[in-house]
């Protein structure tokens, strides 16, 4: 046995003491030989390994046989108290200290033998020593122990069946431990080296003034690199620049990187930060290592830019109200870009602004949200182009209506760039910080100083009143400023512009031409009066005071014309003497050119006589001068001068020779009918004058028409009535016109000059009229009743006579003004239209866009309640449908006007017993919906008055509100009662028919709905029996057998309902009846469930008698099984309906019990990674690798897989992370760039799922319900 080789991992050899004996003693040859002889000494010396009892008197076989037998005495001493503790009750705690006493001293005495083999650690012996003390305490605790458990557990690692729904035993490991289910494996490898990358956390940078600076992250990785090479490309220039970091700068940077690191593992990563002060794109473009070798780079980028800032351009602080703000925020930054800024108005804040502001052509990748470390461009140095980096100077403008007079401040409290920089200007340590350097702060502030606006308008000229100025002077324009709004405007310096058209260039309408100028003056602040002289058409365009552009008011044109010089040509005709025709004096015609009156000095000199000065005065532009000197003689009349009411000064004459002689020697006349020696009309229409002619007929009559200068004359022939009426063409164009009769010739062919002259004014322009508009619309609001004034623009020659009226009404309301600029008052909301308008000559024209203003009234509140088919208003009471007592109900309100609304309402009950009760409440809505709760507490008749509605407009008005009355009766709710509560009833399952009946009284209003209750004693769930239409007061209950089971079953009446629709539900404290039925055999499922997976087992429970049969189908298939106690389990091998039929038992094998119990058996769900191989794929650092899995089953998939280690041979992987993911197909492609074993470790479909990783009491896989 010695020579028998044997392995390292069995048991040592027992020490043979015979050879120890004989190599002690020198007994053996190889002693003889190669032993030197020791001395003899005084004692044998002391082996700290010898045995307590030597060898040489027990070998160590026998030691240890020894020592089993007083172990297994001890054990049957053991069993012996246990024994005599079963049937004395002795103490168990006493033996139970006693056992670990002796077993703690026997344990830990047995090394002290020191024999071999049963020399153990003191860990060991503690772990027996826990085992003997639990052995113990199990025995003397008289502990039970599952002993039949343990034997089938046992049993089962040998022989392992159960039976399935196929009625054949199968092994469930087989089913349950399918291997197939989940086949293939990814493994990945890593190619290993050093790796370094920039900027790791893509984080952004920026310098600016204040940071002059910035430290660029470089991270290295299992490399020690000895030189570094950084790529700039300018933003500007896109030119490139290589940084080279140098082994000595790079071994300042790793000391410094060694401080910030608090482990100090070789392998562990290093961030090296080096200082930058350029902006640019910053590329790691090579690093070399210790050994020479170029280490692999990470493709990121570090993009260093300006800081954004931003800055107002600020505008003068002083604005009009409705001005727009329109004023520029200058942003410099990298886009995208956002912005921030506030307003505060009159001291109070109106909210914050976000500005997002694209990129140009949004070509920029900072567009897009990078979520990887991924470099910012994917070119190539030499072709990259980083414009888009640049600092992009925007200017935004900001257009806002500034409708509030007061202070208004905008403020820029933020900017943020593309890559994530940002700047907080609101904050004082900042302003503190750019104080103390001495760096000048741009604009962040815009203010406003909002003005009220003036008006002016022309007094005391018009279109129809004219200046009139010589040639050659000036004349004040007449300009008046006026208020606008509550505040009054500020009398300083004003500017005005206007338009001016020439005489020549006016439009035959009276309107400027194309051509027309424009003109500015300032009045105020010691500036005199704006004086024009040229001719034209002047229209005020505009008015400016200090800070803001006014409105211009009617009348604002004003016509200024320098009329013609006076002028003056001479005609003479003898006067004969009507009987001997000898001339009797001189008749002069004197034609006139000017402005009436016209002033002509002349003198009368008789030859030997004195000279005579004479003034002729005229209004007429053709008058005639009767020259009849008293005396016969030579006269000479010579006229000298002559002026008008224009040109003051007088002309002379002289140059023309006016200058008659006569030798002094009552012919056919004719004179204007008409009473009104100056008439007015209106442009574009012809005149009529009635002429009154005297002498002989017929008559021929010489007139003449004058009109700004220009003279036309006409001629009426063989006119035979002696009043005659001379219609003159139409007159198209503005202005005064002078009609003069200038000679008429009668029957006897005697031309009689005459001296009849008429003037006609016509208007230069139709008067106008159109409404204003009241803060910028010609629409308002007011409120019921109150008087409304509509302003009104007029246009021509006061008094003004305006007719409007109401759309859809026929009353016509004419209203006469004196002024340009009045209201018309109106007291009924509506659309208000002018009809017409007419000035003081002519009818006008309206515009039809301007012609119409809508007032509306700010509606009264009012409260409404609409019709539905729960509410019916009948006698002006709203009906709503009865309710029943205790029920929930209330009445949906809707009112209009102006929110809040205050209501009060009365509720008047009417009870079917007891007396009428009145109660008033109130309650406020703050929207214009409201609900009001109805009272249902008390049966009978409930009335709700609304007596007394306001809202934030108006006071209550009893005169115009119209209370709201709504009436609904609550009925008595009615009651069930069993007539014998608490008596048992019997029912047999077999029976198809008969039973007892269960008498149950009811109170209410017939017919009846009646539920009953019937729950079994072993369900959760009771069956409900709707009884509908008992006419009766007294129904007696038959319970149909469908819903009887087995056992004993409660009956309680859940609820009542009668005709009114009120109902009335018991609860289970109400009194019951009980059922017993008479046993018949049922099945039932131990679990609700109705899905289930290859792999699970199907429980049913069965009452009755055993033995049981129970018929199922399955895959189409009839079976039949057969059990012997009440429970009923099969094992799930296969997927297909699994339907329990039937079941009978003992007693009643003629009888079936039919039942309908189907539960779904679903295959489990595959997987396969890599066509369910195990595929090796190699991959550079940075690089990725697809993994392919296949899915078997139903949709949606979710399934779980883990990344292991790559273990050395020998060793098992070790699981590093554990992911999860969604698949809606049956294939799903994962990137994975980590190295590691993938290999999927659970799936589950839509119904079932499957784990190869274990847990304590489960079997791998479970059903999973998607809801």
């Amino acid at each position: 046995m010695s020579g028998t080789p044997r392995l390292r991992s069995a048991y040592p050899l027992t020490p043979n003491s015979g050879q120890r004996l004989q190599n002690s003693y020198g007994g053996g040859k190889g002693a003889s030989e190669s032993r030197v002889p020791l001395p003899v000494l005084s004692g044998p010396p002391q082996d700290p390994q010898a045995p307590l009892v030597p060898f040489s008197l027990v070998d160590a076989p026998s030691q240890r046989l020894y020592i089993t037998f007083f172990y297994l005495g001890l054990t049957v001493w053991r069993l012996c108290d246990y024994q005599r503790l079963v049937s004395d009750d002795s103490d168990s705690l006493w033996l139970f200290m006693k056992w670990v006493a002796i077993d703690s001293v026997f344990l830990y005495g047995l090394p002290g033998l020191k024999v071999p083999w049963l020399q153990w650690s003191a860990t060991t012996m503690t772990i027996l020593f826990a085992v003997h003390a639990i052995a113990d305490a199990v025995l003397m605790f008289r502990i039970p122990i599952p002993v039949e458990a343990w034997l089938v557990a046992f049993t089962r690692l040998f022989y392992d069946r159960e039976l399935a729904v196929s009625e054949r035993r199968v092994k469930p490991a087989t089913i349950l431990q399918n291997s197939s289910l989940i086949l293939g494996k990814q493994i990945i490898h890593i190619l290993p080296e050093g790796s370094a990358m920039l900027n790791p956390e893509q984080a952004p940078y920026c310098i600016d003034t204040v940071t002059t600076s910035v430290d660029l992250p470089i991270r290295v990785n299992q490399t020690n690199p000895i030189s570094i090479e950084l790529l700039r490309i300018d933003l500007d220039t896109n030119l490139n620049e290589t940084i080279t970091i140098n082994p000595k700068e790079i071994r300042k940077l790793k000391k410094q990187a060694e401080k910030r690191f608090l482990h100090h593992e070789p392998a562990s990563p290093r961030l090296l930060q080096y200082t930058v002060k350029q902006t640019g794109l910053y590329r790691l473009q090579k690093v070399v290592d210790e050994s020479k070798l170029e280490v692999q780079r990470r493709l990121s980028d570090a993009l260093v830019v300006r800081c954004p800032s931003a800055s107002i351009k600020t505008v003068p602080e002083n604005k009009c109200m409705g001005d727009l703000s329109n004023f520029h925020l200058r942003v410099d930054a990298t886009p995208p870009i956002i912005v921030k800024y506030s307003k505060i108005v009159k001291g109070e804040e109106r909210g914050r602004v976000v500005l997002s502001i694209p990129p140009e052509n949004l070509a920029s990748p900072l567009v897009r949200q990078r979520t990887s470390v991924a470099p910012i461009t994917g070119v190539s140095a030499a072709n990259v182009d980083v414009s888009w980096a640049r600092i992009q100077s925007t200017s935004i403008p900001l257009n806002e209506s500034l409708g509030v007079i007061g202070d208004w401040k905008y403020s820029i409290d933020e900017v943020e760039d593309g890559c994530g920089n940002r700047v907080t200007y609101n904050s004082s340590h900042l302003v503190e910080f750019y104080r103390q350097r001495q760096i000048n702060i741009l604009p962040l502030e815009q203010k406003f100083s909002v003005h009220e606006r003036p008006k002016a308008y022309l007094q005391g000229c018009d279109s129809q009143r004219p200046l009139r100025v010589p040639k050659g002077r000036s004349v004040r324009l007449p300009v008046e400023i006026g208020q606008s709004g509550p505040n009054k405007v500020d009398h300083g310096a004003h500017r005005f512009s206007y338009q001016f058209t020439p005489s020549a260039d006016i439009l035959p309408n009276q309107e400027h031409a194309k051509n027309a100028s424009f003109a500015e003056f300032e009045l105020g602040n010691n500036a005199g009066p704006h004086e024009i002289s040229a001719p034209g058409l002047y229209t005020l365009q505009s008015v400016q005071s200090a800070f803001c552009a006014g409105e211009v008011l009617e009348p604002s044109s004003c016509l200024l014309s320098n009329p013609t010089e006076p002028s003056l040509n001479i005609d003479s005709q003898t006067i004969p003497d009507r009987c001997a025709g000898n001339s009797v004096g001189l008749t002069v015609d004197l034609d006139l050119t000017g402005t009436p009156p016209f002033r002509i000095k002349y003198i009368i000199r008789r030859r030997g006589g004195p000279v005579t000065p004479e003034v002729k005065e005229t209004d007429l532009l053709h008058t005639q001068l009767d020259l009849r000197p008293v005396h016969s003689g030579h006269y000479t009349y010579e006229f000298l001068e002559i002026s008008d009411s224009v040109y003051k000064e007088p002309r002379s004459l002289r140059d023309q020779n006016f200058v008659l002689e006569q030798d002094v020697k009552p012919p056919a006349s004719a004179r204007f009918l008409d009473p009104y020696p100056n008439r007015k009309t209106c442009i574009g229409e012809p005149v009529s004058l009635e002429i009154q002619l005297m002498g002989d007929a017929p008559w021929n009559l010489d007139y003449e028409i004058v009109h700004q200068g220009r003279r036309h004359k006409r001629k009426l022939d063989a006119i035979d009535t002696s009043i005659f009426t001379l219609t003159t063409d139409e007159l198209s164009n503005g202005g005064e016109y002078s009609v003069a009769l200038t000679a008429v010739t009668d029957r006897s062919g005697c031309k009689v000059s005459l001296e009849q002259e008429t003037k006609i004014e016509v208007a230069l322009q139709r008067p106008k009229a159109s409404f204003g508009v009241i803060d910028g619309h010609r629409t308002t609001l007011a409120l019921a009743g109150r008087p409304v004034k509509l302003p009104l623009r007029l246009q021509g020659e006061a008094p003004w006579t305006v007719t409007h009226r109401k759309q859809n009404s026929d009353d016509l309301i004419t209203s006469h003004f004196k002024t340009s600029n009045p209201d018309i008052e109106v007291r009924e909301a509506g659309i208000y239209e002018l009809v017409k308008v007419n000035d003081a000559t002519c009818p006008g024209n309206l515009d039809a866009a301007l012609k119409t203003f809508k007032v509306e009234w700010i509606p009264r509140p009012q409260v409404r309640m609409s019709e539905s088919a729960l509410v019916e208003l009948v006698d002006d009471k709203f009906i709503k449908r009865d309710i029943c007592e205790g029920d929930e109900d209330a009445v949906e309100l809707s009112f209009t006007g102006t929110p809040p609304f205050d209501v009060e309402y009365d509720h008047e009950r009417e009870p079917e017993r007891g007396q009428r009760s009145t109660n008033t409440k109130k309650f406020t809505a703050g929207i214009r919906l409201a609900s009001v709760r109805m009272d249902s507490s008390i049966a009978g008749l409930h009335r709700y008055k609304i007596s007394k509605l306001s809202d934030l407009s108006y006071s209550h008005d009893r005169l115009s509100f119209m209370p709201v009355v709504v009436e609904q009766r609550v009925q008595a709710r009615p009651v069930a009662a069993f007539f014998e509560g608490g008596m048992t009833y019997k029912y047999c399952k077999e029976e198809e028919a008969g039973g007892e009946n269960v008498p149950i009284s009811l109170q209410g209003k017939s017919p009846f709905l009646l539920e009953v209750e019937i729950r079994h004693h072993s369900s959760a769930k009771p069956e409900v029996v709707t009884i509908p239409n008992i006419e009766t007061n007294r129904y007696n209950l038959h319970i149909p057998h469908r819903l009887l089971a087995l056992g004993t079953h409660v009956v309680r009446i859940r609820k009542i309902k009668d005709a009114n629709g009120c109902h009335r539900r018991m609860g289970q404290e109400a009194p019951a009846v009980h059922v017993n039925v008479a046993e018949v055999p049922s099945i039932s499922a131990l679990e609700a469930l109705t899905d289930y997976c290859v792999g699970d087992r199907i429980a049913y429970t069965l009452s009755g008698s055993p033995p049981f049969n129970v018929f199922y189908t399955f895959q189409g298939q009839e079976r039949k099984a057969s059990s012997k106690t009440t429970n009923f389990r099969r094992l799930a091998e296969k997927p297909g309906e699994f339907t329990i039929t039937a079941v009978t038992d003992q007693r009643s094998t003629e009888c079936k019990a039919h039942v309908q119990i189907t539960k779904t058996i679903h295959e489990m769900p595959s997987v396969r990674v890599s066509k369910g191989r195990t595929a090796s794929v190699d991959i550079h650092e940075g690089g990725e690798a697809e993994i392919l899995f296949e899915f078997g089953g139903t949709p949606p998939f979710e399934f779980s897989y883990t990344r292991s280690s790559n273990p050395p041979k020998g060793k098992k992987p070790q699981i590093l992370e554990t992911k999860s993911d969604v698949s809606y197909k049956h294939t799903k492609t994962v990137l994975a760039s980590d190295e590691g074993i993938y290999e999927v470790v659970a799936i589950k479909d839509r119904f079932c799922a499957f784990s190869t990783q274990k847990v304590s009491g489960t079997s791998g896989q479970k059903l999973l319900t998607y809801r």
